[in-house]
């Protein structure tokens, strides 16, 4: 093309141009991911716990090389952002030099200065910036020397008035921005090199290594490992108990060295381990199966029998051991809980043969809660709380009233609670209240439906059955303080009736019967009902015979009509009758039509509700699809759990289940988000066989014992309808179509075509 010209930048211009683009699109992902954050002091709970005290200042604790890894990251950060502003500066004067050509402002000189003053200006500033001296510049002095030129000389200054530059019309520049360097000969054999070193080793080898490591784990961080671990036990053992589980959660292979580099095994193992595993009962080391008999496993098993059994460990080695072991347990049962639905999905496909029973899955999600507040599946749910031990616990059993949940403690009275927890001191009473207070209190609501059918609430067999479950979180002090406030502005009366029925409740609870009356009583009390159904049989008599009447006299009223010439006389009391029986059905029509007329405004009304319940359905629908798309958000709650060694979150698990049988009739789905209000939707396909079915929708929480709960749900499944085979609008549209197809036939027959026939030609040369 005439007139443009392809250069390497030799400036610079350009290519400051391209690193300044390069170098802002990667500062600003990495400023707003790798900045460290600024650790306030969040709210945490004034627990005064021993062990949760340990577990704050570990978590305070700086890592080893952290506070080193922020610095270099702050530094490298600040260093990148000082380098965007010199490459930005550099532009700035780029574009002040090359864009804004005054000859005036070069020259230091006014509009309309002489042609002296010019040379004047110019001399002076030529022996300062003229490149043979020693404060030279010879781009300074280029832009000099086409100043005065501009201003002295005629073709010069001809064009800087025409063009704005004193060169005239040049031609237009397209800089690669790239440095010239890059592709001298010189330089030829490093660029090679360079290229084929990033592209063809470092790159593939990057991809390569990511590769090999992402592929051994799944979505969840999962070794493949490992889930095929438990789908192997799992199927070996359908009904598996709580201890069972644990055997196979220990023999996870992230607790093993060769799979995981961050385990840690130490000589010290050899001699602590042994003394640990003579405290622990039932600990199973005689078991001989693979690889529960390795010594991975053993050694995470007893740790974690440790764990539950609130055992004092070394700090700096089984119990630092322990403390990795159980942070990555809920990963690891999740996945458990994940490979036992996948099974028992398997075997109701007829995939596989031997089909997991309820009670493993329910097994494996007890581990979670038993294991954040480290418990054994026996114990009390009350030493959840701080400064509560086994022998406190004596004293919340008592005949009057008994204490066996946190629900049940704080709906005592403050002088209750005092008597309850009188063990303890003032501090450590606020402490277990506080926690009390931040419990969690779901309300659950279970809805039953089949999903986009005519009638929703009928279940036929093999049908999709919809159940929706809407729950509600709130804290246990929120909870039991709006009850408080309620009995508290009860009015007077209605405290009176809640009195009496209490009081009631109570005399049949404590089996009070009624003074048995004497004989003379007893016959009076059983000849009071017969006379009453006495009574009433004789007025029921009397209407049937009043209503025969009235039968019999409309009748001989309709033969008189009919058959005037035969009747002769009619007696004054039927003419009367007939014109009450006149008048009577002229109400009669006159209700009937405002009945209709009502019918028909009520279902207008009901028309249109039904038409806004369907928009919002489908307005729920639409927001479903968002929340879907947006993904699944894990925070909710913080976790009260001393003994966890990290933060954990509030999850829970909700399913459908049949008790009698044992079956799980849905997948377990784990409910992240709960902080306020969360709906779930769990479909199931209706039993194939008619009759009334009762499940169970159940609700697990994954962090604290003693919060499960189910719902009763009933199923009275019908016989599937039959597929219809004829319908009217179907007939409807078989007859227009034969009717039009009988139209196109006419059509053709009595139209001419415009095109002859070989036998029209033969009969026109015939009559030739």
């Amino acid at each position: 093309m005439a007139g443009m010209k392809f250069e390497y930048d030799e400036s610079g211009s350009t290519f400051f141009y391209f690193l300044t683009s390069f170098l802002g699109l990667a500062l600003l992902p990495c400023t707003f991911y790798f900045w460290p954050a600024v650790e306030g002091e969040e709210e945490q709970e004034k627990d005064r716990c021993e062990v949760f005290q340990r577990k704050l200042s570990r978590l305070k604790k700086p890592e080893k090389w952290k506070g080193l890894r922020k610095t270099t990251q702050r530094f490298l950060i600040l260093a990148g952002w000082a380098l965007m502003a010199i490459l930005v500066y550099k532009l700035q004067q780029f574009d002040y030099e090359y864009a804004n050509f005054d000859p005036y402002d070069i020259l230091g000189v006014g509009v309309g200065t002489s042609i002296a003053e010019i040379k004047k200006a110019y001399r002076k500033q030529s022996l300062i910036y003229h490149p043979d001296k020693p404060t030279g510049d010879e781009r300074k002095f280029m832009r000099l020397n086409k100043a005065y030129l501009a201003l002295t000389d005629d073709d010069a200054r001809r064009n800087y008035e025409r063009y704005g530059h004193p060169d005239g019309p040049g031609a237009m520049h397209f800089g690669i921005a790239l440095p010239s360097w890059i592709v001298e000969k010189e330089n030829s054999l490093w660029v090679l090199g360079l290229y084929g070193l990033v592209f063809m080793i470092a790159l593939p080898t990057v991809v390569a290594i990511w590769w090999y490591r992402s592929s051994k784990f799944s979505n969840d961080q999962v070794l493949l490992d490992t889930t095929q671990l438990y789908y192997y036990f799992f199927h070996k053992t359908p009904h598996m108990v709580f201890k069972r589980a644990l055997m196979v959660l220990a023999a996870s292979l992230e607790f093993e060295k060769g799979h995981n580099p961050e385990i840690v095994e130490r000589p010290t193992d050899n001699i602590e381990l042994p003394q640990l595993i003579k405290q622990l009962p039932n600990l199973g080391e005689k078991n001989k199966e693979r690889p529960l008999c390795f010594a991975y496993s053993m050694k995470a098993r007893s740790l974690l029998h440790a764990h539950l059994s609130r055992m004092k460990l070394p700090d700096l080695t089984l119990d630092q051991d322990r403390l990795y072991i159980v942070k990555c347990c809920p990963i690891l049962i999740q996945e458990m809980v994940t490979c036992v639905s996948q099974l028992i999905m398997l075997a109701h496909a007829g995939r596989i043969s031997r089909l997991p029973s309820l009670d493993t899955i329910e097994a494996c999600m007890k581990l979670s809660p038993h294991i954040v507040q480290a418990l054994w599946d026996s114990k009390n749910p009350l030493l959840q709380l701080p400064h509560v031990t086994e022998d406190s616990l004596r004293h919340f059993v008592s005949k009057r009233r008994p204490v066996k949940t946190i629900d049940q403690l704080l709906t005592l009275s403050s002088t209750e609670r005092h008597h309850v927890l009188r063990s303890l001191s003032e501090e450590e009473f606020s402490d277990v209240m506080l926690v009390c207070r931040k419990m969690p209190k779901v309300e659950m609501n279970v809805n039953y439906e089949v999903v986009d059918d005519d009638d929703s609430g009928v279940f036929t067999a093999g049908a999709i059955v919809t159940v929706t479950v809407n729950l509600r979180r709130r804290a246990l002090g929120e909870v039991f303080e709006q009850t408080l406030h309620d009995t508290e502005h009860k009015p007077e009366g209605q405290e009176k009736d809640e009195e009496a029925l209490a009081a009631a409740a109570a005399a049949k609870k404590s089996g009070w019967k009624k003074p048995q009356p004497k004989k003379g009583g007893k016959s009076k009390s059983k000849s009071q009902p017969q006379k009453k159904k006495q009574h009433q049989q004789s007025t029921n008599k009397k209407e049937d015979e009043h209503l025969e009447e009235k039968k019999e006299r409309s009748k001989k009223v309709k033969i008189a009509g009919s058959q005037p010439e035969r009747v002769e006389v009619v007696d004054e009391k039927a003419d009367q009758d007939t014109d009450e029986d006149e008048s009577a059905s002229h109400s009669d029509e006159s209700v009937a039509e405002e009945a209709d007329t009502e019918s028909h405004r009520e279902d207008k009304h009901a028309n249109s509700v039904d038409d806004d319940a369907e928009w919002e359905k489908f307005q729920k629908g639409l927001t479903k699809r968002e929340k879907a798309l947006e993904g699944k958000s894990r925070m909710s709650h913080a976790v009260h759990c001393p003994y966890f060694p990290d933060d954990k979150q509030e999850y829970w698990w909700t399913y459908v289940c049949d008790r009698k049988k044992h079956m799980l009739i849905t997948a377990p789905y784990q409910i992240t988000n709960l902080v306020d209000h969360e709906e779930v939707q769990l479909k199931f396909t209706a039993p194939q066989k008619p009759g009334i079915y009762t499940y169970q929708v159940c609700l697990r929480s994954d962090s604290y014992l003693g919060l499960d709960q189910s719902q009763d749900i009933k199923l009275d499944v019908k016989e599937a309808r039959e597929i219809p085979t004829e319908h009217p609008q179907w007939q409807e549209c078989s007859s227009d179509e034969e009717d039009d197809d009988e139209n196109d036939v006419g059509k053709d027959d009595g139209e001419d075509s415009e095109y002859t026939t070989d036998e029209e030609v033969t009969d026109e040369s015939d009559e030739e």
